[in-house]
């Protein structure tokens, strides 16, 4: 039997989010539903700007009662402070959390390997911290939230196999999932072209939160005109930031770069009828990702 692979997320940490006004002070603030979060069910959620762009995304579990927040490492302290700005008068509590390990498990069937419900999302409590399946896609495999003492059992009692960040990369670019601000730009990128809605990302019943207006106005509209996309190359793609053409038409962008993959913000158009494009004067293929609804 194949085993489940892990690698430490060192660009990844962790923000606690907590007391009694918590739920609902989230539940006013991110893109999915909080009611959902408990501890046999995670979420991926965003924070926006008031005019509906991306400022950050992030995994969201609830351990005894707190919520945590798996987010990208260098920007903790800027979420940090944009949720303290929101407390008010809220009985609500902020801490970034030094004391435990992200880690990506992937490779193999995660919910027989771990023994935890199949699913979504799903959550389990292992040694204090939590083992959950990625919310968006189960291909990708899962998450763990651990301390170092903790993280060191589970390898041995679930035969973990070490890996590399580079190997876990490929196969996030390859499956199109956008990895924070490597590939959604802050203060300009849309979350229906990130692929949020598919992604279980956001929830268009939960009523109102920061952004709210133009992500449902996007949806309803039919405004998005470019997707996030796995683009292939015959060798090394060019750097992050090169516009990908069609002819002497711009239809893109390479954001993050995976061996012979990059991810790219692309035209829909050139997505589904892609000739002749190029980034850097190298040939490229567009891929739809199998997940996609477009």
């Amino acid at each position: 039997m194949e085993k489940t692979k892990f690698v430490e997320l060192d660009n990844r940490q962790t923000l606690k989010v907590f007391g009694d006004d918590a739920r609902d002070f989230l539940q006013g603030l991110v893109s999915n539903d909080l009611r959902r979060v408990s501890d046999k069910k995670s979420i991926y959620a965003a924070l926006l700007t008031p005019q509906g762009k991306y400022l950050h995304d992030f995994f969201i579990s609830e351990i005894d009662g707190a919520f945590y927040f798996d987010c990208e490492a260098v920007r903790i302290e800027e979420l940090f402070n944009r949720l303290n700005k929101f407390k008010l008068r809220s009985n609500v509590q902020i801490e970034i959390n030094n004391n435990v390990q992200v880690v990506a498990l992937f490779g193999a069937n995660l919910s027989e390997i771990i023994s935890i419900s199949p699913g979504k999302g799903s959550t389990a409590n292992v040694h204090g911290g939590i083992i959950f399946i990625d919310p968006r896609l189960e291909e990708i495999g899962g998450r763990a939230i651990l301390e170092k003492d903790s993280l060191n059992i589970i390898i041995r009692k679930f035969e973990l196999e070490p890996s590399t960040f580079q190997e876990w990369d490929a196969l996030r670019v390859s499956l199109g999932l956008p990895d924070g601000s490597r590939d959604l730009k802050v203060d300009k990128s849309i979350l229906l072209e990130s692929g949020f809605e598919e992604l279980n990302g956001v929830d268009f019943e939960k009523g109102c939160y920061v952004g709210q207006e133009l992500t449902a106005r996007t949806k309803h509209r039919g405004l998005i005109k470019k997707r996030i996309t796995p683009v292939h190359f015959e060798d090394t793609p060019p750097k992050i930031g090169t516009v990908i053409c069609e002819g002497d038409n711009v239809v893109g962008e390479i954001r993050s770069v995976a061996g012979f993959t990059a991810l790219a913000l692309l035209r829909i158009d050139a997505i589904n009828n892609s000739k002749n494009l190029r980034a850097g004067g190298k040939l490229l293929k567009a891929q739809k990702p199998f997940w996609a609804n477009f």
